[in-house]
């Protein structure tokens, strides 16, 4: 088994960074592979809402100039998808929002890529707007069918300077328990994989307030 997790912070080895690696040694403690991918430091163009990735469903974004399209086949492979960004004025950076907005709509638009894999959401914050980043990334994973790993709080962690966060003691114990959690939910769905049925994926109905 192995966990992807998105670090869209533009420092390598920033406090999202230091947040993710808590959570991958719970992981790799429990046998299950992990790997950090760095995307928060790429020149990563918004979505151009074309259409092409659901007209041409090769599981492509038609912009080539980044490795976006790697990344998703990269999250499509795992079991575990972990995001995890920075706070920028109460919101997810935008970096990580770009990415966000094209992985998530190429794997809509292509039968739901990351549908029913084991999932969670990170935010690093100095002060103020882990709560709303944190929404913000669930918006994606529960929109994508995701089954999401919880904590016994929040996924928040605070700290400015880079590797600041350990300091933080309840944020070091969310992100521990968020890690031994969610190596849990991978372990139960691969050994009832084969006893409980997994609920069938059904056609996106599609409406809108236009009348």
């Amino acid at each position: 088994m192995k966990v992807i997790a998105i670090n869209g912070s533009p420092k390598k080895e920033g406090n999202t960074f230091h947040a993710l690696s808590i959570v991958g040694k719970e992981l790799i403690d429990k046998g299950i592979e992990f790997e950090i991918l760095h995307i928060g430091n790429k020149m990563i163009h918004g979505c151009l809402a074309c259409g092409k990735c659901a007209i041409n469903q090769d599981e492509k974004c038609t912009i080539t100039t980044d490795d976006l399209n790697l990344w998703v086949q990269k999250m499509k492979e795992a079991d575990g998808i972990i995001l995890g960004s920075p706070v920028y004025y109460a919101g997810i950076a935008g970096t990580m929002k770009s990415f966000l907005d094209r992985a998530f709509y190429v794997s809509g638009a292509n039968g739901n890529l990351f549908r029913q894999k084991v999932a969670a959401a990170v935010v690093a914050v100095r002060r103020s707007g882990g709560s709303t980043t944190f929404d913000g990334l669930n918006h994606y994973l529960t929109y994508g069918e995701l089954i999401l790993a919880t904590s016994n709080y929040w996924n928040i962690i605070h700290g400015r300077l880079p590797g600041e966060v350990v300091q933080d003691h309840e944020g070091v114990q969310i992100m521990r328990v968020l890690g031994k959690n969610i190596a849990w939910l991978l372990k139960m769905k691969e050994v009832s994989k084969d006893l409980v049925e997994a609920p069938q994926k059904e056609v996106k109905e599609i409406t809108n307030f236009v009348r």
